[in-house]
Order: C-alpha cells, then structure tokens, then sequence
C-alpha cells in the first residue's frame, strides 16, 4: 500500500479482502483473519497495523439497537445558514459538534447547507432538539425536517473489494 498525491491509498487485493472481513467483523481473531485471507499471523498483524497506522482503518465500533438507549426515532434535518462564510460556518461546526443528538453532520451542496442525522427517544422531544437546539445553533436562518418511518437499510459497510 503506498499514498497517492491525492491522499486516495493504493490497496492490494489482500488488503481490501481484510478491508471487507473486519467491516463484516471487526472482532475477528488475527488467527482467523490470517487464515480467511491466506496469510500467516504476524503479516496479516503487520498489515491490519499499517492501515490502521496510515488511517485507512480509523476505529473499531459496538453495533448498538438506538431503542435500547432511548434512541429510537431517526430524524434527518436541512438547515439553511444566514451567510456562507467561513466564520459562519466554522462557529456552527464548533457548536453542532456539542450535540449528543446529533449522530452525523454534512455540508452539502443544493437548497440547503447542512444534513443533520439525529436520533431522539420520541417525537414530543423533536421540539426541543428542532426549537431549542438546532435553531438556536450560530447562523442557523432556516431547518427541513423528515421523521423516519422505517428504516430500511443503514449500514456502514463500504465494499473495499473491486
């Protein structure tokens, strides 16, 4: 594996086979790893090592129910900024960073400036994230939201094989 002008890594196939089976399970044994992949223990180590070390792997995470955790309704909120420039959007970087309802935050292109993914217990606790938080977040002019109904597929699997 080598690093590319562009920051994208260039992985071979057994790395992106490893890549697929620590997606799948990332509680594997090296021992089962090595033998799935085809290799010995310590090469399948030093590998998984060096994409850990080159951030390639970035983490190891509990799959956990959001229901078990009062967490159980998924909302996705659009939020329009009152300008686009860099303090703006910096100060309200810094402060949606400091909400525990709020599992992810993107800035995108289109009618709006940020997707917000939260998840809450209920729907009488969407005023307060919408009103009380969101809304009240630094150049925060405007939010869309849409409540799921089902959740059809989540998954944070990226196939890694070509």
């Amino acid at each position: 594996m080598r690093m590319q002008r562009d920051s994208v890594y260039t992985l071979d196939k057994l790395d992106r086979r490893i890549l697929d089976l620590l997606q799948q399970n990332g509680r594997m044994s090296m021992t089962e790893l090595a033998d799935t992949v085809g290799l010995t223990v310590t090469p399948c180590i030093e590998r998984v090592r060096r994409l850990e070390r080159d951030g390639v792997i970035t983490g190891y995470h509990a799959r956990i129910n959001p229901s078990a955790l009062d967490a159980g309704l998924l909302v996705f909120v659009e939020i329009s900024m009152s300008s686009k420039s860099e303090r703006t959007f910096e100060e309200f970087r810094r402060e949606v960073l400091c909400v525990p309802q709020v599992l992810e935050c993107h800035l995108v292109s289109g009618d709006f400036d940020y997707m917000v993914k939260a998840r809450i217990k209920e729907i009488s606790q969407y005023r307060n994230l919408l009103g009380d938080i969101l809304l009240r977040l630094p150049g925060v002019t405007q939010t869309k939201s849409c409540v799921v109904m089902e959740e059809v597929k989540e998954t944070q699997f990226i196939p890694a094989q070509k």
